[in-house]
């Protein structure tokens, strides 16, 4: 499928429907020749239009590179097919950037302990302290 937007061109290649993770997968490669990368947000918008009844919230755009010398990108996409299924199967740091999830905000201290805890402990002595924790927040 190719959209043609102020001298963009947006196509994608590979789609594969994933019916077990409740999405379709693809390659999306972008040419903007002279111009700069183009917005995930552009994209996102574009490819919305390309596949039709689809929610911009569940679609997902990530890794994209620019060729060598400039001209064009070649990235990821998903869509999925809820919101449910993005926030059941995406991963936390993805769901965090897109604004589904909020970071962990830890202090120092709480973050030297943790280390400190992953230090001391090692093979099945860890496992033995993630059970030991497990039980006592039960």
């Amino acid at each position: 499928v190719t959209i043609m937007a102020d001298a963009v061109t947006v196509r994608t290649r590979n789609l594969i429907k994933n019916p077990l993770l409740k999405r379709r997968q693809f390659v999306v490669d972008v040419i903007h020749p002279g111009k700069a990368p183009v917005s995930k947000e552009d994209l996102t918008k574009q490819i919305c239009s390309m596949f039709s009844g689809v929610d911009p919230k569940c679609v997902v755009l990530f890794h994209f590179k620019v060729a060598f010398g400039g001209g064009r990108s070649t990235g990821f996409g998903l869509i999925y097919d809820n919101l449910d299924a993005l926030k059941k199967y995406e991963p936390r740091w993805r769901q965090i950037r897109y604004g589904f999830a909020e970071a962990r905000t830890r202090s120092r201290k709480a973050y030297k302990e943790l280390k400190k805890k992953i230090r001391t402990t090692w093979g099945t002595g860890r496992r033995a302290r993630l059970r030991k924790e497990r039980r006592a927040a039960e």
